[in-house]
């Protein structure tokens, strides 16, 4: 469960896919995270069905879409009802205020540990040459994140297409 939508459950899912379970790497995880923000629809969605697949082929997919989907639609047909009749009490606005920055804080653990990885990958100067091209072209000139992502990848199989990552996708 996630307060937040999809993105805000991103580092439960990287925390339990790369580090408990050990699914898959880092480097693998952040393809799938890239891939995943650049297509349409819900991004834990996206990233279960792959992870689901990888870890147990089609039943896996199914599994984990389900396992994804069901309990979300569940607890939103009952919290909703609850939720919407007490929207104005000091709890609900207060619970509200406690969890977001708690979501902020797992991101931003999230976007370090990325930040590592890439930097041990591509070395300070490209990472952060990257990492200020982004934020110039999407904070700056409204470049649809998809788009960013895409040059990015195209970036990267240009660049390394002689040097294959151990457990990148291939």
């Amino acid at each position: 469960m996630g307060f937040g939508g999809g993105p805000s459950t991103i580092p439960l899912v990287h925390k339990e896919v790369v580090q408990h379970f050990k699914f898959m790497n880092d480097d693998e995880f952040s393809d799938v995270l890239a891939l995943g923000n650049s297509l349409p629809g819900p991004i834990a969605t996206k990233m279960a069905g792959y992870i689901g697949y990888k870890v147990g082929g089609i039943t896996g997919l199914f599994n984990a879409l389900i396992a994804t989907i069901l309990p979300t639609v569940l607890i939103m047909i009952f919290l909703i009802g609850t939720l919407s009749n007490y929207r104005d009490s000091n709890y609900v606005q207060g619970m509200t205020s406690a969890i977001t920055p708690v979501v902020g804080v797992m991101m931003f653990v999230l976007t370090y540990q990325f930040f590592f990885a890439s930097k041990k990958n591509l070395g300070w100067v490209t990472t952060i040459f990257l990492i200020i091209l982004s934020f110039i072209l999407y904070t700056l000139l409204g470049v649809h994140p998809a788009i960013i992502i895409a040059g990015l990848i195209i970036y990267a199989i240009f660049i390394y297409k002689d040097k294959p990552k151990k457990g990148a996708l291939k």
